[in-house]
């Protein structure tokens, strides 16, 4: 299993070349990372910790970590994602 670190590290990768980067909040990211690993850990993938899972499975992949952010209303309206991890560069 990941580690909180290795998963930072995935996100980080994840905003290469791209609009949005971590949040350079660390302290927020690192809680995030531990919300994470901890759904992955009783529910089996690494959901959101900031959204409620519906218990249907398929509806539940799109809380998924890293979800599809940029369709959001906060992505649109204060440029990050749905729990601040991802903002706007």
């Amino acid at each position: 299993a990941m580690n909180k670190e290795q998963l930072i590290t995935v996100w980080k990768k994840f905003t290469e070349n791209k609009d949005f980067m971590l949040n350079p909040d660390i302290k927020k990211v690192e809680m995030l990372a531990e919300g994470v690993l901890i759904n992955e850990k009783n529910h089996g993938l690494k959901y959101c910790p900031c959204r409620l899972m519906t218990g249907d499975f398929k509806r539940d992949l799109l809380l998924a970590c890293p979800c599809n952010f940029k369709i959001q209303k906060t992505w649109k309206e204060n440029g990050e994602c749905w729990c601040g991890l991802f903002v706007r560069k």
